[in-house]
């Protein structure tokens, strides 16, 4: 009896926290403690100039180590240089340190960092530690549910450091630092009446993602501010599909790519420590 009603209200908070699962960036919340979380993304990277498409892939292992601590590690496989090839990976993780729930709300606030090693060539000024960088990040989250509507607001700081690679423009000690932000709105669309956790929850996203390299005076092509909007399925409370479109609004940097496809199929096992 006790296992029945422990399942029901982790359902029934997994459906709450539904509309904050965002696709682009991390919410406050962490997944469920002692959870294991298996997730594959793609990426099809549109090119500004020249006629190729960079295809990027990202195998990711999530481990919810408590309530208040969760851990992602992935890995970084692209064709950036004609070769479908492993380059890197990451390990990001997240300390929620205030929570204040309410019925059908809540208020989280979080801290994250990511460290990064990547060995490919570096082609753009701005840092993206989940595709060409090596370096670390640290910031912090704010997310607010109200009823079927979350919003999230992160800030973060970047470094980069040096991949050793004599491809692309390589190391630039004027451009290794920037400061990122994204503001996230997320709506449940479906189901309009919660029943069970069978049925598919339909959640739409739109995200404002931007970044401002902290470079010299002189130099200010380093910023760029994107609009992503996506769509994402839950299916039985454990298996998330995601698509999403990535394009610039404003863009004063050298991005080999500016637009991109994102699909992300994500699978969770719970109860697993």
């Amino acid at each position: 009896m006790k296992k029945i009603i422990l399942s029901m209200c982790l359902l029934a908070a997994l459906h709450l926290q539904a509309q904050e699962l965002f696709v682009y960036s991390e919410p406050a919340s962490n997944m469920a403690a002692r959870t294991l979380g298996i997730r594959l993304q793609n990426n099809l990277m549109l090119p500004y100039a020249g006629s190729r498409n960079e295809f990027n892939l990202l195998p990711e292992v999530m481990v919810g180590v408590s309530r208040k601590i969760m851990i992602h590690a992935d890995a970084i496989l692209s064709d950036r240089t004609n070769t479908f090839k492993a380059t890197g990976g990451s390990v990001y993780l997240k300390y929620r340190f205030f929570s204040s729930d309410d019925v059908h709300s809540h208020l989280r606030l979080a801290c994250f960092g990511r460290v990064a090693r990547n060995s490919g060539p570096v082609f753009d000024h701005n840092i993206n530690l989940q595709q060409q960088n090596s370096g670390y990040e640290m910031g912090l989250v704010a997310t607010r549910l109200k009823n079927k509507i979350a919003v999230s607001l992160s800030a973060s700081w970047l470094r980069a450091s040096d991949n050793k690679n004599d491809e692309g423009i390589g190391y630039d000690v004027y451009r290794n630092k920037a400061l990122a932000g994204s503001l996230s709105v997320g709506k449940l669309m479906l189901p309009k009446v919660y029943e069970d956790y069978r049925q598919v929850n339909l959640n739409a996203m739109l995200e404002v993602l931007g970044q401002v390299g902290q470079s010299s005076p002189a130099d200010d092509n380093n910023s760029y501010l994107d609009l992503a909007p996506s769509l994402q399925l839950i299916l039985l409370s454990k298996i998330r599909v995601e698509l999403g479109y990535r394009f610039p609004l404003i863009d004063n940097t050298d991005r080999a790519f500016d637009r991109s496809v994102l699909l992300r199929m994500e699978y969770n096992f719970f109860n697993v420590f």
